[in-house]
C-alpha cells in the first residue's frame, strides 16, 4: 500500500472557542493549496483508491477539493481516527481497514498527523517531522518498517511548478 498523509490546507486563524474552531473552513489560500497539491499528485500519477478525512470541516474540505481535482468519484470517508483527539492505536486500526488498497490518502491535523507519520516510519515515534499546512507525505506501507518516500509542501510544489514552466533555453527570434 502507498499511504499518503496530508495535513489539511490553510484554514486561517485558530479560534479560541473550540466549538467554533471545529467549524472553521478553508480560506482562499487553503483552497489554492488543495488545487496545487492535487495537481502535483495527478502529475505524479499516484494511485488513490480511497480518501479518508478527519471529521472537522477544514480536513473534509481539503479531502473533497483534492479528490475532485484528482477525478476521485467515490465518497470521501470520514473517520474519528484522524480527528484532533485520535490516538496512534486508532490510526493503526484505520490502516488495517484499508490494508487491501493500493493507494490511501488520509487528511488530518497537526500535531497528530506528523506524530502518526513519525511513529509509522520509526516504530517508536522518534522522528520529528514538520508538516506545513497542505503538506503531503508518501509512505510505502508494504515494507517493514514502512518507508518515507517523499514529503512535499505547497511552497516546494509552487517552486517546482515555477521552474518547470520556464524554458531552460534563452528566447531567440526566428527571422
Amino acid at each position: 500500500m502507498m499511504l499518503f498523509l496530508m495535513r489539511h490546507a490553510n484554514a486561517g486563524t485558530v479560534r479560541e472557542n473550540l466549538e467554533l474552531d471545529t467549524k472553521r473552513g478553508l480560506v482562499k489560500e487553503g483552497k489554492e493549496q488543495c488545487m496545487l497539491m492535487a495537481r502535483l499528485l495527478g502529475a505524479l500519477k499516484v494511485p488513490i483508491d480511497v480518501i479518508v478525512s478527519s471529521p472537522l470541516k477544514r480536513a473534509r474540505q481539503t479531502a473533497q477539493l483534492v479528490g475532485t481535482e484528482l477525478g476521485y468519484e467515490a465518497q470521501v470517508e470520514v473517520s474519528p481516527a484522524l480527528g484532533l483527539n485520535a490516538s496512534y492505536a486508532d490510526f493503526q486500526r484505520l490502516l488495517e481497514k484499508y490494508a487491501d488498497r493500493e493507494g490511501v490518502l488520509v487528511v488530518g491535523h497537526n500535531p497528530n498527523i506528523f506524530q502518526f507519520l513519525g511513529r509509522l516510519i520509526t516504530g517508536n515515534g522518534g522522528a520529528a517531522i514538520r508538516m506545513r499546512k497542505g503538506s503531503i507525505a508518501c509512505v510505502r506501507a508494504d515494507r517493514h518498517p514502512p518507508r518515507l518516500q517523499w514529503l512535499l509542501d505547497p511552497r516546494t510544489a509552487r517552486a517546482v511548478y515555477a521552474t518547470v514552466t520556464k524554458s531552460s533555453r534563452p528566447k531567440t527570434s526566428r527571422k
